[in-house]
């Protein structure tokens, strides 16, 4: 006779015996989520093309751009790269300090102000505040495109269009940035911790500064992305508002490049090389805070 138990061969079941959901879902365990993998992959191959199609575009001469196959590497990037940073003695590169100027200074004072609102927006009680936020959120909704005249008017009446503060001082209130700092600020600020800071004297600007900010810094990095990405993609504002070259960011300074490419088909690969180059300190800054970006989603999953 023999003595192998039963349940060796048999799915487990509960004291009612019934079988356990664990023993029913068993034979899935290991298949792959075909249709959630099949539109991922689907995106993927979407958003990449385009990158694709510039990477190996800047590698292709003037002769070769239109004769080869579309996605079949050049020979000609160093080519373009020194013919870019020739024409007009290095015009392009003077659009890349301009773009790092506004979309760095700008999402820094940014993310500070956007901070500070937030802050005082979760944690202090005024009267009005619900309404004040409330605007805010309206604020999101509104597209740029809506405030771009009005805002080349307001300029205009001042004597600043055409300046660097044309396009930096629009860019430096964000209603998304306050919003985000809004919600961080009342999910990770003890309110507990901030009595005890007043407790042992400190006044509300140290409290902010010693204690609260740097507990809501993961939070601060990520509205300084968010920020830095819009203004270094923003093209409609310093379109309106900039007349001199010397002024562009290297999105209108592109656009105006291309234009010339009209009369001079030779300029076609140094725009695209150029716009290949202007991913390059995004995918940089991404890599570089992306240690700060995982601590902020770490500490939205665990929040209650």
């Amino acid at each position: 006779m023999s003595t192998e138990p039963a349940t060796s061969t048999e799915p487990r079941r509960d004291q009612h015996g019934h079988r356990s959901d664990h023993s029913r879902r068993s034979p899935r365990r290991g298949r792959a989520p075909l249709v959630p993998t099949a539109i991922l992959l689907l995106g993927t191959f979407y958003c990449l093309i385009p990158l694709a199609w510039v990477v190996m575009a800047s590698t292709k001469s003037g002769s070769e751009l239109f004769t080869t196959f579309t996605f079949w590497p050049g020979s000609g990037l160093l080519e373009n790269v020194g013919e870019l940073t020739a024409h007009r003695e290095g015009l392009y590169w003077r659009w890349m300090a301009n773009s790092a100027l506004y979309a760095g200074l700008g999402a820094f004072l940014s993310a500070l102000l956007s901070c500070l609102t937030g802050f005082a927006l979760a944690k202090y009680r005024f009267p009005g505040r619900t309404a004040l936020f409330n605007i805010l959120l309206a604020g999101v909704l509104v597209p740029p495109i809506m405030l771009a005249v009005p805002q080349f008017l307001l300029f205009a009446e001042v004597g600043l269009t055409n300046s660097y503060l044309s396009v930096l001082l629009p860019s430096v209130v964000s209603p998304f940035g306050i919003y985000l700092a809004r919600v961080y600020a009342a999910a990770s600020v003890p309110d507990s911790l901030l009595e005890a800071a007043r407790t042992e004297g400190a006044g509300e600007l140290r409290v902010f500064w010693k204690v609260a900010l740097p507990i809501m810094l993961p939070g601060l990095v990520t509205v300084f992305l968010f920020q830095f990405v819009a203004i270094w993609n923003n093209f409609l504002l310093p379109y309106i508002l900039l007349s001199d070259d010397g002024k562009f960011p290297v999105t209108v300074g592109l656009y105006t490049l291309l234009n010339q490419g009209a009369s001079q088909p030779v300029l076609y690969t140094l725009v695209i090389t150029g716009s290949l180059l202007s991913v390059i300190p995004l995918i940089a800054l991404f890599l570089s805070l992306q240690r700060f970006w995982r601590i902020d989603l770490l500490s939205g999953a665990v929040k209650s």
